[in-house]
């Protein structure tokens, strides 16, 4: 695999890319984004760049890492989605002229939300993805809220592993800078989901933010979006961002890396997931 960093032009000026190239010919081109709430960050984390070698690697994929624009500074909502729509038209662009027939946007967390908008948009303007990818994705403002169960496991999880409602507001506040009047495309799962490719969801069992994660599925089968569902069991929100990568990350990592391959056609099953299942 060969690394390479790029930059394109874009509406708020130059933005870097890390273009992943597996050694042999992709069969499918990724756009990733990392997490970090929209404020924190960058293409060098392990979210990004040990996840965008590791799909590479293991989905014989294009990856092309985005250091989007984070909150904060003046910078709120679209600015960030509106760099990651810009290097989604360009990997289009690419994979089009260099014959790669699955064309995929993917994040975790909060890229997983700039992932799912970048996908509606294109959807709209025609320059659809083949393929979504999500982990642990922050999809929805409110959040809903974790089971009771959960929740008391969860109790003995250090307070950076968690997601209480103040933090989701400073969240949600820093991206859009309001907390009421959201909108859609800033957290997708308001918006309007038909018509999305075939779809992949992650989550992390010990997450705060698994509710949204479990919505986003029961919305998209609900519209007829084919939607695949990994539970990662007892793993914390972020896990694939973790060194070493534990192995629920791995499972994360090839359940991932099998919604790249170009025989996959839908769910095993209608609502079907896979992992531990809940009690």
């Amino acid at each position: 695999m060969t690394t390479e960093d790029y930059a394109i032009d874009g509406p708020h000026g130059v933005i870097p890319l890390r273009i992943y190239r597996p050694a042999t010919c992709p069969s499918s081109a990724l756009l990733w984004m990392h997490g970090g709430g929209f404020r924190h960050g960058s293409i060098d984390m392990q979210e990004a760049h040990g996840v965008s070698a590791e799909l590479a690697a293991r989905a014989t994929a294009l990856v092309v890492s985005v250091d989007y624009r984070l909150a904060g500074d003046g910078v709120t909502f679209p600015v960030p989605l509106d760099d990651v729509y810009a290097a989604w038209k360009w990997l289009a662009s690419f994979a089009d002229s260099s014959e790669i027939g699955i064309r995929a946007l993917g994040g975790a967390s909060a890229g997983a939300a700039l992932a799912l908008a970048a996908a509606l948009r294109g959807r709209d303007d025609s320059r659809p993805a083949d393929r979504l990818l999500l982990a642990y994705p922050f999809a929805h403002y409110p959040n809903p809220a974790i089971d009771d169960e959960t929740a008391r496991e969860m109790a003995a999880l250090p307070g950076i592993l968690r997601f209480p409602p103040k933090t989701v507001d400073a969240m949600v506040a820093d991206y859009v800078g309001r907390i009421t009047d959201i909108p859609a495309l800033a957290l997708p799962g308001a918006a309007r989901l038909d018509g999305l490719p075939l779809t992949a969801i992650t989550l992390s069992e010990f997450d705060d933010l698994r509710p949204s994660g479990e919505l986003l599925q029961r919305q998209l089968a609900s519209v007829g979006v084919p939607v695949r569902t990994h539970l990662a069991a007892r793993m914390p929100h972020g896990h694939l961002n973790h060194v070493p990568v534990p192995a629920g990350a791995s499972a994360s990592l090839d359940f991932l890396a099998a919604a790249l391959s170009p025989t996959v056609q839908g769910p095993p099953q209608k609502g079907a997931m896979e992992g531990r299942p809940r009690r």
